[in-house]
């Protein structure tokens, strides 16, 4: 009987081990070039936003003035979430 309680701590510890890995797996990410969010290119001085498909310029993004981007997240979020409400809601016949 020790032995099997022992093999099933076991088999319980390593499940519960694989499953906190894998969530945070895919909390971090591999962190590959395709997850990244923004480019910055200094040479044609633009900063690329790839969630929003939108460039900005380079400089007042460097100097903190980011008041646009973080308008543009949040304009795209809320677009997003409505989106989601309209399929979420059923259409009237």
């Amino acid at each position: 009987m020790q032995i099997l309680r022992a093999k099933l701590y076991e088999m319980m510890l390593r499940e519960q081990q694989e499953e906190i890995t894998s969530m945070r797996r895919s909390q971090v990410g591999t962190g590959s070039r395709s997850e990244k969010i923004r480019t910055y290119n200094y040479k044609d001085n633009r900063v690329t936003d790839h969630r929003l498909g939108q460039n900005f310029t380079l400089t007042p993004v460097l100097t903190g003035e980011i008041e646009d981007m973080i308008q543009s997240c949040i304009s795209q979020d809320q677009q997003e979430k409505l989106e989601e409400l309209a399929a979420a809601t059923p259409s009237m016949p």
